[in-house]
């Protein structure tokens, strides 16, 4: 905006003037308008006339700096709008005026200028805060209407962190004038932070977000319903969204359908893009849509002319005629290199033909060309004229327009709702359909795989199916895998993953050295490894001794080959050669979170800021597994030493061995077997067998509370803590020192109200009764919320804190150091 640059260009006796003018008349302010005779002190608000939206001087949560800004007129306060975002005020003692000729100007506690709104040249101008949001500048009636064409200035022009109804983001192509929003650089701070979302205008304008300078994800283009990329706004019941291309402006807002729902856009400090709408009944903001959401919302995961579709497993495939480009790289599920012709087309001799992709996200139409009076057909044959075409589309979903490629495609993806058709150019011979070129194929699903393929799936899938049959079995030397470990394979559920030869694991990890050795669990050793120059390994081998790893490892491998998430720790293969059941994954250099949040030295290195990331991590991967994966999953040994921790400390969720999937229609399950932890297990599922997807809401709180306070919830003094964590941090909460939870290496680091409300989270994860727990969208979102007030938590399911017998001591012998290893307890139900 350059405001301050503007205002600095004010004729400096009429800037002098105004601020002597606006000081003598210190009259306080009511209701919505603002005028010369006037000033807004830093106790006083205005309010809009249908009280939706306040305007005033406020501080963010942990900050003691003064900003302006316009909120909803709800509880908790949420910030819309910030006018001196990067020049805060030290004291409060700041002001607000309007002069003579309209130019709204903040000044501190000497009367110092420090934001300003830019000159105008109005004769009786008034500000006024608008029922939607709206700040704006503008003449003045005598019956205090706006004069047409006379809106000096406006809030709307120059958003920070949110989109409100009617807000246009995208260009003013006359004045220049760029729309977009800038997340914060942190709760506390207001200044622009890392991310940007803007919409682009070349080629086909779309919306992008950018995280710095690097792209970060991409809506897509609008196709005359939705942006290709959003193919959910579709389904939006009470949402509509525009986009507008004109000659002078070009841009994308949204409304609703009543006028009593309140909604925000919002692109928080993390990146993340929410829309938000308000509930009545529960008083608080519920996330109506969230992006990036999955993978595949991330630009460019497959490369050029791949396709991802995270409903698969791997995510990523290539288009039809074409093929992986490094092969060695697809097969450790790593896309990022694209995909190659099969063969190359032949323009000359007009051969080439197309294929259909349905429902796809529209690749980058950056350097694409549009035109928008074309019809398809004609699109059809003019990039059969170009033999630099390799892709066109409708650039409406009806079938007009035209979209052309002439580079390579990249950013692609596949819904299975919404989306668009996109025609992919191909040679002859990779379209199989003879010597009529002039139809396109449909292609439904992407083909991989040879006869000898099929043939072993086949084979896999019968075997897999025997081995349900057989559950008696004790050992995996019983289960029929395939020992050639070169290809990929299937069973009936569709699960694939690529098989690694033995000699390929023993050449990685020298032989299992034990200089390679990074620890053990109760699956067996694990080591780390190295495949060629640069991808490093973590290898987890099946010791011959375990008794509790053959089922973990089938059940591991099954469910998470068909995982795939940034908080969930990836699978890259395994190797089932002779009696050697290997599992391989990618490496974690910063091992697992109880190796640093229960040392002393190390837990000094995880600040308050890395501690709630990592809680929020967590959180969105056991949410995935809830909710939002193909399959329901309970984990059932969610703990700290099964959270692993990348290079930049980001968390990812491992050991899916003792993990259970859930129909639609499950809620609750019962075993006769309990396996977990002691200390993260909930007092249903340890004392009758009963878990569902509150059980892991259970552990997750007692995650919470132990990285919170450093200390575990079992093995701790019973007089320090009464027991356990839990009995501890109720006590203290209920005596209203919940801040004496705090891990004291990191007191000087935290936020107050972060800090309690975690505590409080933890201890609603915790309470006795499921039905008492939030689910974990409902984590999600209080932690999104910062603000958000949350109810009051009940008395924690205490675990029992008797000592164990002989036999249960033994059983319940845990590995607190594991690294990508598995540390399991299995606890015979009594």
């Amino acid at each position: 905006m350059e405001l301050f640059g503007k205002m600095c260009r004010l004729p400096a006796a009429l800037l002098f003037l105004s601020l002597i003018f606006s000081s003598l008349f210190s009259l306080s302010v009511g209701g919505d308008i603002l005028t010369p005779t006037q000033h807004l002190p830093d106790d006083q608000i205005l309010i809009s006339v249908g009280e939706r939206f306040a305007l005033g001087f406020f501080s963010p949560v942990n900050s003691n700096n003064r900003y302006v800004g316009i909120w909803y007129k709800v509880s908790p306060r949420t910030i819309v709008w910030v006018a001196n975002r990067q020049h805060p005020i030290s004291e409060r003692n700041g002001s607000l005026s309007i002069t003579a000729n309209g130019t709204l100007i903040i000044t501190d506690q000497n009367s110092k200028p420090i934001w300003s709104s830019g000159s105008s040249d109005l004769a009786s101008p008034i500000a006024q805060l608008l029922d939607n949001g709206n700040f704006i500048v503008k003449e003045a009636k005598g019956d205090g209407n706006i004069v047409p064409g006379s809106l000096a200035w406006q809030s709307f022009d120059y958003p920070t962190d949110t989109l409100l109804l009617g807000m246009k983001l995208g260009w003013n192509l006359t004045s220049g004038l760029n729309r977009n929003l800038t997340s914060w650089a942190s709760p506390s701070d207001p200044a622009p932070g890392l991310y940007t979302m803007f919409l682009d205008l070349h080629g086909d304008p779309q919306i992008i977000l950018l995280e710095g300078s690097k792209q970060l994800c991409r809506a897509g283009p609008w196709n005359g319903q939705s942006l290709s990329g959003i193919p959910d706004m579709m389904r939006f019941k009470v949402i509509t969204v525009d986009f507008v291309i004109k000659n002078d402006e070009v841009f994308a807002t949204y409304n609703t359908t009543s006028t009593s729902i309140i909604t925000r856009l919002t692109m928080n400090y993390t990146g993340q893009v929410q829309h938000f709408a308000w509930l009545d009944d529960s008083q608080m903001w519920s996330i109506y849509m969230s992006k990036p959401r999955d993978l595949c919302d991330y630009v460019s995961q497959c490369g050029a002319y791949g396709v991802c579709n995270p409903d698969d497993s791997p995510i990523c495939s290539c288009l039809p005629g074409f093929k992986p480009r490094l092969p060695r790289n697809w097969d450790l599920r790593e896309g990022k290199d694209g995909c190659a012709r099969m063969t190359e087309l032949d323009c000359r001799n007009g051969t080439d033909g197309f294929a259909t992709i349905e429902k796809a996200k529209l690749p980058d139409t950056s350097r694409s060309t549009v035109d928008r009076s074309m019809r398809l057909d004609e699109c059809r044959a003019t990039c059969l004229r170009n033999c630099s075409c390799t892709a066109y589309a409708s650039a409406n979903i009806n079938g007009t327009g035209c979209i052309i490629w002439t580079t390579e495609l990249n950013d692609i993806r596949v819904f299975t709702f919404g989306g668009q058709d996109l025609y992919v150019r191909l040679a002859v011979a990779d379209l199989g359909l003879g010597s009529d070129h002039s139809h396109s194929r449909t292609i439904t699903g992407i083909v991989v795989g040879s006869v000898v393929g099929i043939l072993l799936l086949a084979v896999v899938g019968i075997c897999v199916r025997m081995k349900r049959r057989r559950r008696t079995a004790a050992t995996l030397g019983a289960i029929p895998f395939a020992s050639h470990c070169n290809n990929e394979y299937k069973d009936d559920k569709d699960w694939e993953l690529p098989l690694f030869d033995l000699g390929t694991i023993i050449a990685a990890t020298d032989n299992f050295s034990i200089e390679n050795k990074l620890g053990k669990g109760g699956f067996g050793p694990v080591y780390k490894g190295k495949l060629g120059e640069e991808q490093e390994i973590a290898v987890k081998r099946l010791s011959k001794t375990s008794t509790q790893g053959a089922n973990e490892f089938m059940n591991e491998v099954i469910l998470i080959a068909k995982l795939q998430h940034r908080n969930l720790v990836r699978l890259l293969g395994c190797c089932t050669q002779g009696e050697e059941r290997i599992l391989v994954y990618e490496y974690m250099p910063n091992k697992s979170l109880d190796a640093f949040i229960f040392d002393k030295d190390k837990g000094v290195l995880l600040d308050w800021q890395t501690r709630y990331n990592i809680i929020e991590g967590i959180a969105q991967g056991l949410l995935y597994l809830h909710r939002d994966s193909r399959l329901r999953i309970i984990h059932r040994d969610l703990k700290t030493s099964n959270i692993l921790l990348d290079k930049d400390m980001n968390p990812k969720i491992s050991d899916f061995g003792l993990a259970r999937i859930f129909r639609e229609d499950e809620t609750t399950l019962n075993t006769r077997r309990v396996v977990g932890t002691y200390g993260y297990m909930s007092p249903e599922y340890a004392m009758d067998g009963v878990f569902s997807v509150k059980s892991d809401v259970f552990s997750f709180g007692v995650l919470v509370l132990e990285i919170i306070s450093g200390k575990k919830n079992r093995g701790v003094s019973i007089s320090e803590h009464q027991g356990n964590l839990l009995a501890h941090a109720w006590s203290l909460w209920m005596h209203g020192n919940g801040l004496e939870l705090v891990d004291k290496s990191i007191s000087n680091s935290i936020s107050m109200v972060e800090a309690l409300n975690c505590i409080k989270l933890g201890l609603l994860c915790v309470q006795e009764c499921p039905k008492d727990r939030p689910t974990m969208s409902s984590v999600v979102l209080m932690l999104g919320n910062k603000n958000a007030s949350l109810p009051d938590p009940k008395q924690p399911g205490f675990f029992p804190t008797r000592a164990p017998s002989k036999n249960e001591s033994s059983k319940s012998k845990t590995n607190s150091a594991s690294i990508n290893g598995l540390s399991v307890t299995t606890v015979e139900g009594r």
